[in-house]
């Protein structure tokens, strides 16, 4: 068949080595909080657990913060200098961070400098993946053939939430097979960022296959000369708003699931660590497999009907979804609660990357979807496991529901009068690959 139907190997390797350089960062991201029932005692050994979660959520928070300076200084360095080289830095800034957390010595030995030590590392971790998801954004959406561009681009949360369940995945052969709970408590729970920090080297083989998008090359040989990156971004006031208000209530929906849930499922449904483990990496796995299929649907009846559809059920079945999950009797109503929430939510993170890469030019792609998507996540993503603890910790767990919801509300207004990026958008004319 013809390159016009099919993507070319060089484009289809591309495709895979950067959703693997996407996998490698979102897991190094995701095992702070898998592990953070192992080792929030040992940087915070004060007060219950609850507080205790609380106060390493705090640090999760605060590393979201980070995440809109990533997106600023190393989305202005890929719009500059091209997609590849600022993924790989991306990359081995999270490395980094994984190694300076695994090797930071407990509280009892350092005192106040530990915690003080893992909020650095979480920081230079948040560098990382505030500029990371403008990049891989880029990148999977140019490598990919106009037709199938929501097909290829859902890879990129394929991989994210790949990475948690990889993650998860570890904790569960930690758990099961390796350390009693006690070794995970003291020591165990530092082997998830040395691995993470080890997989890294698999960037030198990835690097062969990363190769500069058609896409970039040709617009910095039309922009060349021309006015700086800010000044091409302000231009684009519309765009920067929609990505905020695509962002808003999908990226608390997808937070509470991803990150929230394994402590919710522990701290408020009252089941063992491990079920909650097993629970959360099954339904994660499902998940990431339907990203794909949800994408390929966008191809073909648009991108505005499945976030419509996302935001009508967000808001009519979050409160109940989250009640019933909180009384569920056993582990596999828990799983089949939590699935059909993740569904929901597919209909929404499976698209929400090309929607945005589709607003922009290519000249300022990476910055324009990276620093308002990272300011909203570090806004309401980021403090979604804090207040939902904070809430439980003062009696009004039901109030995170509402929070859910009204958030989910208000993106919804935007499905509703946006157009559909699928045949209105800047990509067009662009060459791919």
């Amino acid at each position: 068949m013809s390159q016009a139907i099919n993507p070319n190997k060089r484009s289809i390797r591309a495709i895979i080595s950067g959703s693997l350089a996407n996998l490698l960062v979102w897991y190094d991201w995701y095992i702070y909080s898998a592990f953070a029932i192992y080792f929030s005692a040992s940087f915070f050994p004060h007060g219950s657990q609850t507080v205790q979660l609380l106060q390493t959520a705090g640090v999760f928070a605060l590393g979201f913060f980070m995440r809109p300076v990533g997106g600023w200084v190393l989305g202005s360095f890929a719009d500059r200098f091209g997609r590849r080289k600022s993924m790989l830095l991306s990359v081995y800034l999270m490395s980094f961070g994984s190694i300076l957390i695994a090797v930071t010595p407990a509280y009892e030995k350092i005192g106040v400098y530990a915690p003080i030590l893992l909020l650095l590392g979480r920081l230079i971790q948040g560098l990382s993946i505030g500029g990371g998801t403008g990049i891989s954004t880029a990148y999977l959406t140019e490598m990919s053939p106009p037709h199938r561009r929501g097909f290829y681009a859902s890879f990129q949360y394929a991989t994210l939430v790949g990475g948690q369940i990889l993650a998860l995945g570890l904790l569960i052969v930690l758990q099961k097979f390796v350390l009693s709970d006690e070794e995970l408590h003291n020591w165990g729970w530092r082997i998830p960022f040395v691995i993470g920090s080890i997989l890294t080297l698999g960037m030198f083989y990835l690097n062969d296959n990363l190769h500069e998008t058609k896409a970039y090359q040709a617009a910095t040989a039309k922009t060349a000369g021309k006015k700086g990156i800010w000044s091409q971004l302000i231009e684009h006031p519309k765009a920067i708003m929609m990505v905020v208000g695509l962002t808003m209530g999908g990226t608390l929906a997808f937070y509470t699931a991803i990150i929230y849930m394994q402590k919710y499922l522990v701290n408020t449904v009252g089941i063992s660590k491990e079920d909650s483990t097993l629970i959360t990496f099954v339904s994660l796995s499902v998940f990431a497999l339907v990203q794909p299929l949800f994408g390929a649907i966008s191809d073909r009846i648009g991108r505005r009907p499945l976030l419509i559809a996302f935001g009508i059920l967000g808001v009519c079945t979050t409160i109940p979804l989250m009640t019933a999950i909180s009384n569920a009797v056993s582990n596999l109503e828990i799983f089949g609660l939590l699935v059909v929430y993740l569904l929901i939510l597919s209909m929404y993170s499976s698209i929400s990357v090309v929607v945005k890469a589709e607003i922009f030019p290519a000249e300022i792609r990476v910055i324009g979807v990276g620093l308002p998507h990272a300011l909203t996540v570090a806004v309401f993503g980021g403090s979604a496991e804090y207040i939902a603890l904070w809430l439980k910790n003062i009696g009004h767990e039901m109030w995170f529901y509402w929070y859910i919801t009204i958030a989910i509300f208000i993106s919804l207004l935007m499905f509703v009068f946006m157009k559909d990026t699928r045949t209105n958008n800047k990509m067009a004319g662009e060459p791919h690959g």
